[in-house]
């Protein structure tokens, strides 16, 4: 095993010296060219990744930040909803309300309008009794006096005497009675 080990550091030692050639490696110059390389390293962290860094550890806040509030504003559309909803479910059972109301009011209206007809009504056929009976109480009168009047006119042709004032009046008053009764 160790004549293993032994040709195997032999061989990488021969793998380091062809390595070495064949890249043209040279210690002093490696060894400056790795500090070169931390160095750089070392720059590159401080000035340019770590406020890379900074800066997308910033946006991943801003982008979580941005996604809290736009569940946020999901949960109060989705409340918005339904207070709108509610809303207008009031709404609808208001305005049911209201055309309830309307048609009530409607109808006592109408019933209202209808007692108002019959009682004009009621004060037309008043008063058209009244106009009737002022108008028989007219023609009474009118036909009494003519009456009367046919009465003297009669008498005074059958008696072939004229008659006065006061005949005229007491035959007129006795036909009256007559004919009232």
């Amino acid at each position: 095993m160790i004549t293993l080990l032994a040709s195997a550091v032999t061989e990488n030692s021969g793998t380091f010296e062809t390595i070495q050639r064949t890249f043209g490696l040279k210690g002093p110059f490696f060894i400056a060219q790795v500090i070169n390389f931390f160095l750089v390293i070392f720059i590159l962290k401080k000035f340019a990744f770590g406020p890379i860094q900074i800066m997308l550890e910033q946006r991943r806040a801003r982008i979580s930040q941005g996604e809290e509030k736009l569940k946020q504003i999901e949960q109060q559309l989705a409340e918005s909803e339904q207070t709108t909803a509610a809303a207008i479910a009031r709404a609808n059972e208001e305005a049911i309300r209201l055309i309830h109301e309307a048609k009530l009011g409607a109808a006592t209206f109408t019933e209202q309008k209808a007692q108002d007809a019959i009682a004009q009504a009621q004060q037309i056929l008043t008063k058209a009794a009244a106009a009737a009976q002022a108008d028989r109480d007219r023609l009474s009168l009118e036909l009494k006096r003519e009456f009367g009047r046919l009465v003297a006119a009669t008498t005074q042709q059958v008696t072939g005497k004229v008659l006065t004032a006061d005949d005229q009046r007491r035959i007129n008053e006795d036909a009256l009675t007559q004919i009232e009764r």
